[in-house]
């Protein structure tokens, strides 16, 4: 489903980008039009240089002290993402990147992509090692696409003994047949 979506974006952005300028170059006029287009450029680059700046010197000072990362790396993310969009020409990706870039905006972004993020995670079934899925199971989802993975192993299983070699004068090579 991902795939299609991200298709169709590719496909009908610059199309609407396209219309957008048409219609503001018929209501403004080409020259402010063209203006407008260079600004949001120009101010995207100035934003993605400074925010870049800002992201390295923070995460330096945050590992620095020992502390773990809060919002910091999402919130610069966002805004390096909204300065990314800012340079790309059209309207609509100036908007969204507004929404990014904007201290008063981008904690609602910031809440909506997480909560997208959030359900994309329990839907692939992805949780930290160890902690298993909100019913108590740990393998939920098989990366490979199996359906339902469960924590007992698969196909043929051979029980062993691990033997060390003490006098440390062996190859390290082990017969599989179980002789040595």
């Amino acid at each position: 489903m991902l795939p299609l979506v991200l298709v169709l974006a590719f496909l009908l952005m610059p199309i609407l980008e396209i219309v957008l300028v048409v219609q503001v170059g018929q209501a403004i006029g080409p020259w402010w039009t063209v203006g407008l287009l260079a600004a949001g450029g120009l101010l995207g680059g100035w934003i993605v240089r400074r925010e870049g700046r800002r992201a390295w010197r923070d995460l330096q000072e945050i590992l620095g002290r020992g502390r773990a990362p809060g919002r910091e790396p999402a919130d610069t993310a966002l805004v390096l993402l909204g300065g990314m969009l800012l340079l790309l020409p059209g309207f609509a990706t100036d908007l969204v990147g507004l929404a990014f870039v904007l201290p008063f905006t981008r904690p609602l972004v910031r809440r909506l992509l997480g909560a997208y993020v959030a359900r994309r995670v329990h839907a692939a079934g992805v949780y930290p090692p160890g902690m298993g899925d909100p019913l108590g199971r740990f393998a939920v989802r098989d990366p490979f696409g199996a359906a339902d993975a469960t924590a007992t192993p698969r196909g043929t299983v051979v029980r062993g003994e691990v033997i060390k070699d003490d006098d440390g004068g062996g190859s390290g090579e082990v017969d599989v047949r179980g002789t040595r």
